[in-house]
């Protein structure tokens, strides 16, 4: 699940500042829909996703800050700040490149690239 909120925490990084606001709000209501979806397939009683979800809403708010100035971090800090979300990853280091690539591609790609067909705007 932590992979998955990194990817979404880019992925909103990007997103956020040239597009409409409200198909970005839809996108993220549905992905932490399927989110709480996925922890009640688990078998979790109530009680319990509504703390999962609360920490995981938690730590995807601490990624969306961190990675915010992802550009400006060095290769090292790249890895402290994945190593944190992903409690000393092995291959921190391809990681780094692999979500740095990961950035390139969705800097390359408009939103609508992405959702078109998916989200009825």
């Amino acid at each position: 699940m932590i992979f998955f909120l990194l990817h979404f925490a880019f992925f909103l990084k990007i997103y956020k500042k040239d597009n409409d606001k409200e198909i970005l709000q839809e996108i993220y209501d549905y992905i932490f829909r399927q989110v709480e979806l996925s922890i009640r397939e688990i078998g979790y009683g109530d009680q319990s996703i509504n703390k999962k979800m609360k920490d995981y809403l938690n730590l995807f708010y601490g990624m969306i800050d961190k990675i915010d100035y992802w550009e400006d971090l060095t290769l090292e800090s790249r890895v402290a700040l994945l190593e944190n979300f992903l409690d000393n990853a092995i291959n921190s280091d391809y990681l780094v490149v692999y979500f740095e690539k990961y950035r390139i591609n969705l800097l390359n790609n408009t939103l609508n690239y992405y959702i078109k067909g998916v989200v009825k705007h």
